[in-house]
């Protein structure tokens, strides 16, 4: 992206502002919450004498965390990740890869304890069904 498409990403990135109550409702989530995410250094919102406001681009950012922080991604590694992207989007395939060995390595993860469980329950079930026929000579 040119200077001058980076600049006017940037102007039109601040004509649509929000409002901290306005994502709020938005991602169901509270003020607290949108506050803790701006401290841990991952949101910074604008502000308009004394009242925060933010840009799609905080949107997207807030989108992100809450989608991350539904998969299990720590803050650490949510910062990691969002700092990948750079200030005009010059991270995105580094963002990508990153994104690409945290999944599989999670998949890779959840794979081994589906196993386990599964391995759980044919016992329990073993161990249920003999019980039942036990009972069922009684």
């Amino acid at each position: 992206m040119g200077a001058a498409a980076a600049a006017a990403a940037a102007v039109d990135d601040s004509r649509e502002l929000f409002g901290i109550a306005e994502l709020c409702r938005e991602f169901a989530i509270t003020p607290r919450a949108l506050r803790f995410y701006e401290s841990k250094g991952l949101l910074t919102p604008q502000r308009v004498g004394a009242t925060r406001v933010y840009t799609r681009r905080e949107r997207a950012r807030l989108a992100i965390i809450l989608r991350s922080k539904a998969i299990g991604a720590s803050l650490e590694e949510i910062g990691h990740f969002l700092a990948l992207y750079g200030d005009h989007g010059e991270g995105r395939v580094r963002q990508l890869r990153w994104l690409k060995e945290r999944t599989d390595a999670a998949i890779a993860e959840l794979e081994a304890k589906r196993g386990h469980i599964d391995a759980l329950l044919a016992e329990i079930r073993a161990i249920n069904q003999g019980a039942s026929a036990r009972l069922a000579v009684r």
